[in-house]
């Protein structure tokens, strides 16, 4: 009988005998029998609205669902027809095995799997059938322990090739594939004489299955995992600059009329949510960029694309994270307006030149030329914050303890500055060898004349001229900064094309 759920259930007998059993009380047993059709629908409910989630959360799940049921249904056939039973026979139960084990959720994935098992598979096979054949040469008393003993080497020595880093990140499937098809051929081959006929018929079977599983995965709305640790990146790098663009915000909102304030960043922010992901997504950037090592040239990706850049990036990305983790803390202290400046500008211009590189790595740009200048800002502030701190302050004994916490504060930020350059520097050196594509720069002074000169100016008689006689020359300043001609030689030009 299940345990009911309420200990009120359960009644003891007043009595001094300790063995006395509980009784059950019936009305509550009778309670919960009425509740159970309630809780079973509440839980259906809450079972819908789960998987309703998890589907909408990637659409590419119930795609990847429906591909594993399209490979299954196809080397079932191997049963279903008459003459490709007659041809593979029990054999093809060994593709229904491969397409369940081999088919992943990316094209990388699945290649790698697939690879490792058809390599592992041919090889084991070829090596058990000629420790067959090797171990018939000793009669009939020498042939199993010729067998037992080639067994155990191969199996111990591919055991501690396992160890090896690059074999287990890239064959450790196939490594453990091969063990066990050389075991199984090389022990069933003592006891059945069509070793040959048996050997070909798996390896076949499991050969169909690998190559059914890497059509689908390729041809059929394909995942790659090269994408997902692009996007991945990217997405990382903005989640930082999100996190630095709000904490800036906080140094600009500090009062000017008080001489102590509390700066407390609120914990419920998305901003600075945001950026915790960063901080655990290391395993999952060193799996997507194995399983990319294995797949073809498809978009923008070329074939040896530096997907170790990608990790190089990565981790620098989860350096700054774990530099801003300790930030969101409230500061208290009266010289906060010291470094109020610095500290805004340090945590703005990051954010800024997160943001643009971000979303160079997203489009597969290289780096604007403003990004250089976010950063000479922050190493400007950085100075300047170092020069603040290097000078001597005396405060009261109450304010030590304040004190620290904003000298840690300031070191903190003067690290960050240094993770972001290096972030930037890695961006860079990822952009060359990936191939990004340069902005092109006359297109950019095109488009900054066009910005330029918005309209034509007419010139105006001197003795027409009225109140609403007048003429506008529209100068976009920002494009300006960023270009050769200068605000006063913009203006010079435009009185000499008026008097024109």
């Amino acid at each position: 009988m299940a345990s009911l759920p309420n200990s009120q259930c359960m009644e003891t007998a007043n009595s001094p005998n300790e063995n006395t059993k509980p009784t059950i009380n019936v009305a509550c047993v009778r309670k919960y029998i009425e509740s159970m059709p309630k809780n079973l629908k509440s839980k259906a409910v809450e079972t819908v609205k789960f998987t309703k989630k998890i589907g909408e959360d990637d659409p590419r799940r119930i795609v990847h669902s429906v591909k594993v049921g399209l490979a299954l249904t196809l080397v079932s056939s191997l049963y279903f027809f008459r003459p490709l039973y007659a041809g593979f026979g029990q054999a093809g139960m060994w593709a229904i095995l491969t397409v369940v084990l081999v088919f992943e959720f990316t094209v990388g994935g699945t290649l790698s799997k697939s690879l490792n098992r058809g390599c592992a598979t041919l090889l084991a096979g070829a090596l058990g059938i000629g420790a067959e054949y090797l171990a018939n040469f000793c009669g009939d008393k020498g042939e199993p322990i010729v067998l037992g003993l080639m067994v155990f080497i191969l199996a111990t020595s591919a055991t501690f090739t396992r160890f090896f880093p690059d074999v287990k990140r890239r064959y450790d499937y196939g490594v453990l594939i091969f063990i066990i098809t050389f075991t199984l051929v090389a022990v069933s081959g003592f006891r059945v004489s069509e070793i040959l006929a048996l050997a070909h018929q798996r390896l076949s079977t499991i050969l169909i299955g690998g190559a059914t599983c890497i059509l689908i995965s390729i041809f059929v709305c394909p995942v790659w995992a090269g994408q997902d640790l692009h996007y991945l990146i990217a997405a990382n790098i903005e989640k930082i600059a999100l996190f630095l663009e709000g904490f800036g915000g906080e140094f600009m909102s500090f009062p000017e009329n008080e001489d102590e304030k509390s700066i407390t960043i609120d914990s419920d922010k998305s901003f600075l949510v945001a950026y915790k992901s960063v901080l655990n997504s290391k395993t999952t950037e060193e799996t997507l960029a194995n399983l990319a090592w294995w797949e073809p040239c498809h978009g923008q990706f070329r074939f040896r694309h530096p997907w170790r850049l990608y990790l190089k990036t990565g981790a620098l990305a989860t350096e700054c994270a774990h530099h801003i983790k300790i930030i969101h803390k409230y500061v208290t202290s009266e010289f906060i307006k010291k470094i109020q400046e610095p500290c805004r500008i340090i945590s703005t211009e990051s954010s800024q030149a997160l943001k643009q590189l971000s979303s160079s790595i997203k489009n597969m740009t290289f780096p604007l030329p403003e990004t250089e200048t976010h950063i000479r800002t922050c190493n400007a502030a950085a100075n300047d914050l170092k020069i603040i701190l290097e000078k001597p302050h005396l405060p009261d004994q109450d304010h030590s303890q304040e004190t620290i916490q904003l000298l840690f504060l300031a070191s903190v930020l003067i690290d960050i500055v240094k993770s972001v350059e290096n972030i930037s520097v890695s961006v860079n050196e990822l952009s060359q060898k990936a191939g990004f594509r340069q902005q092109n720069p006359k297109a950019e002074k095109q488009q900054q004349q066009q910005l330029l000169h918005r309209g034509i100016v007419q010139p105006v008689n001197n003795f027409d001229i009225s109140e609403d006689s007048f003429v506008v020359i529209d100068i976009d300043v920002h494009k300006l900064a960023g270009g050769q001609e200068t605000l006063a030689q913009a203006m010079e030009r435009e009185k000499l094309e008026t008097r024109s």
